[in-house]
């Protein structure tokens, strides 16, 4: 894709995002048609924020969530620095126009994954996590209808992310712990809401991670130790509004809470 009309695209985002309108699509003239293109402008857009990735995210890890947004598959996001927030932090919901709450496994890198041609296997991605994590992601979308934008404008619109809440490293054995099997539950204003299993992220949170790992190796980037994972939606997303307060219990891995305000 030419550099010039990425950035341009890039740039657009960029103000739609932070000035919290919608569009209905990229103009055509700068529209992504591959998700090399996607992820061109998705890196643009995250040099205008001026704020360093910290991490990524995986949408459409599930196949409801693959048919939600009409895509083939997974899309990969980054997460910037200043939309990271730590158990327990306030997000403003502002002018969020999704509206959901989604519980997620998330991992931290121990060391880096590098771009490669050989594609990585899931001992050697798990041989390079550090940590486990419970999550909650508050996505959003710089378009009016999300769902019919298709796979390189999502990825350009940085697949979704909004704002992330991390808790804490779990102390359980979780590397002996079967993530596929491993139940979730999550609460909204105190009462139980929704239930959910590791084996909605792709068939196993470690087999998401795995698919980043080969996602972003095939457009030359890398995953950095430090940064953390965010593995997709382990339950149905649950509508939010301005003062809810949500709860994700992964059990013996731990507990993460936020309030919208």
């Amino acid at each position: 894709m030419n550099r010039d009309h990425a950035q341009q695209a890039a740039e657009l985002l960029w103000k739609t995002w932070i000035s919290e309108r919608r569009i209905d699509a990229i103009p055509e003239a700068l529209r992504p048609l591959s998700r090399a293109d996607g992820y061109q402008i998705q890196q643009q857009m995250a040099e205008q924020s001026g704020q360093p990735t910290v991490g990524w995210k995986i949408a459409a890890t599930s196949v409801a969530g693959q048919k939600h947004l009409q895509v083939d598959g997974p899309l990969a996001g980054r997460l910037l620095a200043n939309r990271v927030h730590h158990d327990g932090a306030p997000i403003v919901l502002g002018g969020n126009a999704m509206r959901v709450a989604e519980a997620e496994f998330a991992f931290r890198l121990g060391r880096n994954l590098p771009p490669r041609s050989q594609p990585y296997e899931l001992a050697e991605v798990m041989a390079a996590v550090d940590t486990l994590h419970p999550a909650i992601e508050i996505p959003d979308s710089r378009y009016n209808d999300f769902c019919i934008v298709g796979s390189p404008q999502l990825i350009a619109d940085n697949a979704c992310a909004h704002y992330f809440v991390l808790g804490s490293a779990t102390t359980a054995d979780w590397r002996a712990i079967d993530l596929a099997t491993h139940v979730v539950k999550a609460d909204l204003d105190g009462v139980a809401t929704r239930d959910g299993i590791g084996s909605n992220v792709l068939g196993d949170p470690r087999l998401a991670m795995t698919w980043i790992a080969n996602e972003l190796r095939q457009h030359n980037i890398g995953l950095c130790a430090g940064e953390i994972v965010t593995t997709g939606t382990s339950i149905v997303p649950i509508p939010i509004q301005l003062g809810s307060h949500i709860r994700a219990d992964f059990g013996c891995i731990g507990v993460v809470t936020t309030q919208l305000v």
